[in-house]
């Protein structure tokens, strides 16, 4: 990833809107959303929506995918593990001695049970 690319990302992340429907298509999967159940699930107007939606678009995070008459939208998960990676490709880097260094492994993914 390259740096604009990740200020872009941030930078549509950075409002409050945007940050909860990113959160909810996240955790609904590559499913996504209908622009209507976003709407209803957050209480976001649907000229609000679209205008954020966009922006998440343009930044990479978001993709659209046509069902028929219906768009769907999800997280675009590639995207969001380059933009994790970019951020901490160098986690730990220039630490002193051998410190513990578990702090900069990678989270494992939570397994549902």
């Amino acid at each position: 990833m390259k740096l604009q690319d990740a200020i872009s990302a941030m930078g549509a992340l950075a409002q409050e809107s945007r940050l909860s429907i990113f959160r909810l298509l996240v955790r609904r999967g590559p499913d996504g959303f209908t622009p209507s159940a976003l709407g209803e699930k957050l209480g976001v107007p649907a000229p609000t929506l679209s205008f954020h939606l966009k922006e998440l678009q343009r930044a990479g995070l978001v993709t659209a995918r046509r069902e028929g008459r219906f768009l769907h939208y999800s997280a675009n998960f590639p995207q969001v593990q380059a933009l994790v990676g970019y951020l901490t490709e160098q986690c730990c880097s220039q630490a002193d001695g051998e410190r513990d260094t578990a702090s900069c492994q990678p989270v494992a993914r939570r397994r549902r049970a």
